[in-house]
């Protein structure tokens, strides 16, 4: 029998949700093990979104719709992005996918060639570097300085001839960290002056504690070059309708929209009303959501510091980056099989030496786990 695909079988499989997997058998079994390995938020999804979902069912909205998209959300999209990230930005810049992960995987296939270099800044997400395998591209790994978790000039020395594209994450999934205006600006010149296109993944933009949410796109002419990536999973507590979005400027958008046609065909045509409610209702709910958030974030750091252990700053997201001493596969295991505390080894998002623990679940459980890990002792 012939050899499967090479390409895939270079692609390591998702570290979260292995740890997560691993996790739930453990609760299958009967033992009490409480996750902070997977970034979803424990809330419900707010009521007047169920509720638009159920009136487009209702009313038979249950058959195809426009590939990149229903116009009400594209118009919705939209506006959002003109008036809140501050860059202009007409429906047939947005493209509507299968969560914010499709659309990346859209915005690699659209714009890499076999060889293409794209810059990964490390700490990082598990899926960026599959999704650049995937389209051909090489992933070139490049660590934020340890210190201030911000950018600076080294960054310079990633760049070369090969060089197509920069992924900006920001706040960041895993460290919380927030790019500040510096660090983006760092990152608008670099492309501006080498001819590079940027993806910036501001999927948590609604999770930001004290800090400024800079949109890459609206600095200099950055729209003309960038793949912005947001979604509804994490600000409106959406993980399970699978709806992300994308802007970009036009001739990358009719290429995403090819991929999509032939893979996934489009989102799902009832959830996209849920997700035109979300944009258009009150936003009150995801406020509300952040404050609490914030509450949980403010404790489990104390907590960790308390304990003696190192955290990044975690400004933004929902996720404390803690510093372990030894090796973090093996201190994420000893958590999980001693412990009942699931979190993700740091040598997932290519930091060795960190673990991520993810505090959208409640303060009940929190405390538990908090307690748990101090018992545990750091040796």
């Amino acid at each position: 029998m012939r050899s499967l695909s090479e390409k895939i079988a270079a692609v390591a499989p998702s570290a979260t949700l292995a740890i997560s997997d691993q996790a739930k058998r453990m609760q299958r079994e009967g033992i009490d093990v409480i996750s902070l390995s997977i970034g979803e938020p424990d809330f419900d999804t707010p009521r007047h979104i169920t509720d638009a979902c159920i009136d487009a069912l209702n009313r038979g909205e249950t058959h195809y719709a426009p590939s990149n998209g229903i116009p009400d959300l594209l118009s919705a999209i939209s506006e959002k992005i003109t008036n809140e990230n501050r860059f202009p930005c007409k429906p047939e810049q947005v493209i509507v996918a299968c969560g914010a992960k499709d659309a990346i995987y859209e915005g690699m296939e659209a714009v890499l060639n076999p060889g293409d270099e794209v810059i990964v800044l490390t700490p990082a997400w598990v899926s960026y570097e599959p999704c650049v395998q995937i389209a051909g591209g090489k992933t070139v790994k490049h660590a934020i300085n340890p210190k201030t978790f911000q950018l600076d000039d080294s960054l310079l020395d990633r760049v070369n001839a090969r060089t197509k594209m920069i992924v900006v994450n920001s706040p960041s999934n895993p460290t919380g960290a927030v790019f500040d205006s510096k660090s983006m600006k760092f990152v608008a010149d670099l492309c501006e002056d080498y001819d590079l296109y940027a993806m910036s993944d501001e999927i948590y933009e609604k999770m930001v504690y004290g800090k400024e949410h800079i949109s890459l796109a609206s600095l200099g002419d950055m729209a003309q070059r960038t793949i912005t990536i947001n979604g509804f999973s994490k600000a409106y507590a959406m993980t399970g309708w699978r709806l992300g979005y994308a802007v970009a400027p036009v001739e990358i958008i009719r290429q995403m929209s090819k991929v999509q046609q032939h893979s996934v065909s489009q989102a799902t045509t009832f959830a996209m009303w849920g997700a035109v409610a979300a944009l258009k209702g009150d936003q009150h709910c995801v406020e509300e959501m952040r404050l609490e958030f914030d509450r949980r974030r403010k404790y489990i750091i104390s907590e960790l510091a308390l304990m003696g252990y190192q955290t990044a700053p975690a400004d933004g997201a929902f996720y404390a980056f803690v510093k372990v001493e030894g090796d973090d596969m093996e201190i994420a295991t000893r958590w999980l099989e001693q412990g009942h505390v699931a979190g993700t080894p740091g040598s997932a998002f290519y930091a060795p030496g960190w673990i991520r623990l993810s505090y959208a679940t409640s303060m009940e459980k929190l405390k538990e786990a908090m307690g748990r890990i101090r018992r545990l002792g750091k040796q």
